[in-house]
């Protein structure tokens, strides 16, 4: 088995703390990635890759729990809410495209 990289484990770290919404957000990887030679733009994708994801998760998550909160109020509502299109990527797709086009899969 071989190693990664340094610059790719930075990458990986960068984006799973943005991604994580972890409290120091990757800051301290940015110094190393730079002194790796990884260019702006790359740590650029990589932030909106990340964010994309997380702000995905966030839709997934709250769309999930407005459908259980309507079926506590209205137990006949979990008919109706399986017609309704919940804002996640369609099955057999790992995920959607970000704003700027960046694939996440």
């Amino acid at each position: 088995m071989s190693d990664l990289h340094p610059s790719i484990v930075a990458l990986v770290s960068l984006a799973a703390n943005i991604a994580s919404n972890h409290p120091k957000q990757g800051l301290c990887q940015i110094d190393r990635l730079k002194t790796y030679g990884v260019s702006k733009s790359q740590i650029d994708a990589v932030i909106e890759i990340a964010r994309h994801i997380r702000d995905e998760a966030a839709q997934s998550l709250d769309a999930q729990f407005d459908a259980e909160l309507a079926t506590r109020f209205a137990p006949s509502a979990r008919v109706q809410l399986a017609s309704i299109a919940i804002a996640t990527p369609a099955d057999g797709v790992c995920c959607t495209p970000t704003p700027s086009g960046q694939s996440c899969c």
